[in-house]
């Protein structure tokens, strides 16, 4: 029987590992308490039990202790066998319990899209999988899917994950879509149709950007997220940049539009002729330059390798983005929607390096990459991008 404690912030998780029976129990109680005892103060208490094969009555005297001792207390990774014994125990009735999650393989399954918080893969016809980035949180997977069953009934049409899953160490959401394709994989199939995949693109985001979010939602403010992830950067950039960045975020208006602010075409899905969203792991709200912004730099300024993250041809991912962003404006005067352009490229530039905060493991190259395009991009324009920003209160919802 082995145990770790680790303790942060006072969200605390015990490790059980092996067989807890009764000659187990005798000394994992004291021991227990010497690392609780050890570890500070904490607020909760998660009980991993993944590693556990059998529990005794003893064992389970142990576990009453704990969940007497913190009001926020839970065991995770259930076993089934450890499970029935709590189940039929009435343990389950008197604490949270979570069982085990199922594993699966994306081995040899195809790639959909990859993004700074994780990979999408096709599982079969019907369902897709999105791996989180090692390191990801059940919290942070909790949060992705609450944000989607928010975003789900407020009228966002996003794919509602029906199981979380273990893919090796790390977590994995299974979603089911028929017969589904991204929206990259449709236009560089179908060239040809690229006017209509860009009037459903830009459909969307006009159906989004018309939510307005309840102040009592649970959907976060965008622009914060938005200036935590700048300040994030601070190790890649000198401060005048920073300084910068933020300039331009505190230019744009207040808004509580919905958001989903990774709107490229690998995180929509074709199906029956609509298009559906699979990634909410950024869902927020506020001003929709901001979500066009975001998509902005994804469709036409990408830094990276643009085929393998877009999904299609540079020349066909820009083509689709000039033809839905007149969409999206239609029925503007021609000066406005010129406005509009050049507002929604200058907001850009602040995704196009942001997302590093993405992953603190980008590799050497992508930082120097994102370096050397910050200073063609946005230090040696920085007079245009400050009278540009000069407009932006003038974009009113």
């Amino acid at each position: 029987m082995t145990t770790q404690l680790t303790n942060q912030g006072g969200k605390a998780t015990l490790t059980l590992a092996g067989r807890l029976d009764t000659m187990a129990a005798q000394s994992l109680n004291a021991e227990i308490q010497k690392l609780l005892a050890e570890a500070g103060a904490i607020d909760s208490l998660v009980v991993d039990a993944d590693g556990l094969e059998y529990i005794s009555s003893s064992g389970l005297r142990i576990l009453l202790t704990l969940t007497k001792q913190y009001k926020d207390f839970r065991i995770t990774s259930v076993q089934p066998a450890v499970y029935d014994v709590l189940s039929m125990t009435g343990f389950t009735k008197i604490m949270n319990v979570e069982r085990a999650l199922r594993r699966l393989s994306v081995e040899g399954c195809e790639v959909i899209g990859v993004g700074g918080v994780g990979t999408v893969y096709r599982l079969d016809d019907d369902t897709i999988i999105k791996v989180f980035r090692e390191g990801t949180t059940m919290d942070e997977v909790r949060s992705e899917i609450t944000m989607s069953k928010e975003a789900f009934v407020m009228g966002m049409p996003t794919a509602i994950s029906f199981d979380v899953v273990r893919v090796g160490s790390r977590y994995g959401l299974v979603y089911e879509l028929l017969h589904a394709d991204t929206l990259s994989a449709c236009i560089k199939r179908e060239p040809e149709r690229i006017d209509t995949f860009a009037r459903l693109y830009a459909s969307l985001f006009r159906q989004l950007h018309q939510i307005e979010v309840p102040v009592d939602s649970s959907v976060p403010s965008a622009m914060e997220h938005e200036r935590q992830q700048v300040l994030h950067i601070r190790r890649y950039f000198p401060q005048e940049s920073i300084d910068l960045l933020m300039q331009v975020l505190d230019a744009i208006p207040d808004g509580r539009r919905l958001l989903h602010l990774d709107l490229q075409t690998k995180n929509a899905m074709v199906q029956n002729g609509e298009l559906m969203l699979i990634d909410m792991g950024e869902v927020g709200y506020g001003h929709p330059l901001l979500d066009l912004g975001h998509a902005y730099s994804a469709m036409v300024t990408l830094v990276g390798d643009y085929e393998k993250i877009i999904g299609m041809p540079k020349e066909l991912g820009v083509e689709l983005w000039n033809r839905a962003i007149e969409y999206y404006f239609e029925g503007l005067p021609a000066d406005v929607v010129e406005l509009r352009k050049r507002q929604i490229e200058v907001v850009a530039c602040v995704r196009n390096f942001s997302w590093l905060a993405l992953s603190d493991s980008f590799p050497e190259e992508v930082v120097n990459e994102c370096k050397a395009v910050f200073e063609k991009r946005v230090a040696s324009r920085r007079d245009y991008i400050l009278d540009v920003c000069k407009t932006l209160g003038e974009w009113t919802l």
